[in-house]
């Protein structure tokens, strides 16, 4: 195991920010690196929820409904989105931790192409088939239209938001923790500024608040490319790094697997959920599922923003060969998780009717959305553990154990239960269904990282036990 001076001494172009990774204080590095990321996401949840209030108290409960069919098909972009910029940040983040700054901007560059590659596959896709997918989706006469509007004008300009996420995740990859917070408050500042001045002046519906979207991600995806071709940025477009490599390509999207197979998979659940809402609450419990996914979502973007955080540092210290400050940073992130998700179960649990209360005067949507957010919170304590760890193997390079554990509580064990349980408990089977997955899945994530640790421990002790060995 080298130590952070070795690092150091063998590094010819030692940056401030490599040193920071390599040997700051960790409660100091998580601070620095995940307050940015954590407003960056919460700032971005609040993006749609402002959408989800504006949309609910300017046109209606089915508006909300009908919105809530988008869902899907966001998740879908945002999945393939994440299948090229996750990746693109953690393999990043190795690479500086192994001092290799040329394969890093080669895989900048690559970044790049593939956004618009997969971005297109994704819009053509969507576009082409998008009534088909909102019959199956769970849409009505009385919500798919409202759907439809948004999508159609959402959709062919997905390459924006793509650019804003994918980059704005290697932003703080590369030590810019600051400025992709920046990224997230200035696309949300324009679409707050945008909501309602094209819904309640311009009288456009629910069409205003998707374009009110396209523009803040515009604004976004230019603010991201224009850091990147900075001459002091510490990594940048060069001409010589587009040249295709395969390679690059592939190491890409097997990091980016785990969190494209997760939002593609939340993408499959939530049809599965909407059908079964229909089946069981009508209408109104599509758009109730809409408002309590708005404030669990919350919740778990702040995670999520933790996440985030850390990836650079973990992914650096494990480059680096620096295993106990990687531990270290894991330990106290599950912390701070878990602190986050016992908070989110209070507030579901003791203010669900206030909370409600923001995005709907429909005193049936509100009972049904509030009695929804109780169930729906019930496992929430341990949810910060589960997360966090799910997404430390995938700061580390490990995508298979990182996608399994990431579809655990997203598809494995929650569609037994969107089947099972409604059931036996109606309505109320259906909303209990995600915390019995949480459940599940955060039992088989804790057996499987203490399986790792234990085998990572004996590992780096094995060079100490034969040094003893051969030293009487």
């Amino acid at each position: 195991m080298r130590s952070p001076f070795t690092i150091f001494a063998n590094m010819s172009e030692s940056s401030i920010i490599s040193k920071q990774l390599a040997s700051e204080r960790i409660g100091k590095l998580i601070w620095q690196y995940s307050l940015p990321a954590i407003v960056g996401t919460v700032v971005m949840s609040l993006f749609n929820i402002v959408d989800r209030i504006f949309i609910g108290q300017g046109v209606g409960p089915m508006a909300i409904s009908g919105l809530a069919l988008t869902f899907p098909f966001m998740n879908v972009l945002t999945s393939f989105g994440m299948l090229v910029g996750s990746g693109s940040a953690a393999r990043i983040s190795i690479a500086l931790g192994a001092g290799n700054r040329d394969r890093a901007e080669s895989i900048l560059a690559h970044a790049f192409m593939l956004t618009f590659v997969v971005s297109g596959v994704a819009i053509v896709a969507s576009c082409t088939f998008m009534d088909d997918l909102l019959r199956l989706f769970g849409g009505t006469e009385h919500t798919s239209r409202y759907a439809e509007e948004y999508m159609r004008i959402i959709i062919p300009f997905a390459f924006f938001s793509a650019l804003s996420y994918n980059f704005n995740s290697i932003m703080r990859a590369t030590g810019y923790p600051k400025q992709a917070m920046w990224t997230m408050i200035i696309c949300a500042l324009v679409n707050v500024v945008l909501d309602p001045l094209f819904i309640f002046v311009f009288n456009w519906g629910i069409r205003g608040a998707a374009w009110a979207t396209n523009i803040a991600y515009g604004v976004g995806s230019v603010w991201v490319l224009a850091h990147f071709m900075r001459p002091k940025s510490n990594l940048r477009f060069r001409p010589g790094r587009f040249r295709p490599d395969l390679h690059i390509v592939k190491s890409i999207l097997s990091l980016g697997l785990s969190p494209f197979s997760m939002h593609m998979a939340l993408s499959f659940v939530i049809v599965l959920i909407n059908v079964q809402l229909l089946k069981y609450g009508g209408d109104l419990a599509i758009g109730a599922y809409g408002i309590t996914n708005s404030i669990t979502s919350l919740v778990v973007m702040i995670i999520i923003g933790l996440n985030q955080g850390i990836q650079p540092i973990i992914g650096y210290n494990y480059g680096a060969q620096l295993y106990g400050r990687m531990f270290s940073v894991l330990k106290k992130s599950v912390i701070i998780g878990t602190c986050v998700s016992t908070l989110g179960f209070l507030a579901g649990m003791l203010f669900p009717d206030a909370l409600v209360g923001l995005f709907t005067n429909d005193s049936e949507m509100t009972a049904m959305a509030s009695n929804a957010l109780r169930i729906t919170v019930a496992a929430f304590p341990i949810v910060g553990f589960q997360i966090v760890a799910a997404h430390f193997f995938q700061s580390i390079g490990k995508a298979f154990t990182a996608i399994v554990l990431s579809l655990t509580r997203q598809l494995i064990f929650l569609i037994p239960g969107l089947f099972i349980l409604p059931r036996l408990f109606d309505l109320n089977g259906a909303w209990a269904a995600q915390p019995a997955a949480d459940l599940l899945a955060t039992l088989a994530t804790a057996i499987i990282l203490a399986v790792f640790l234990k085998k990572e421990t004996a590992r780096q002790a094995q060079p100490a036990n034969r040094t003893t060995t051969n030293n009487p």
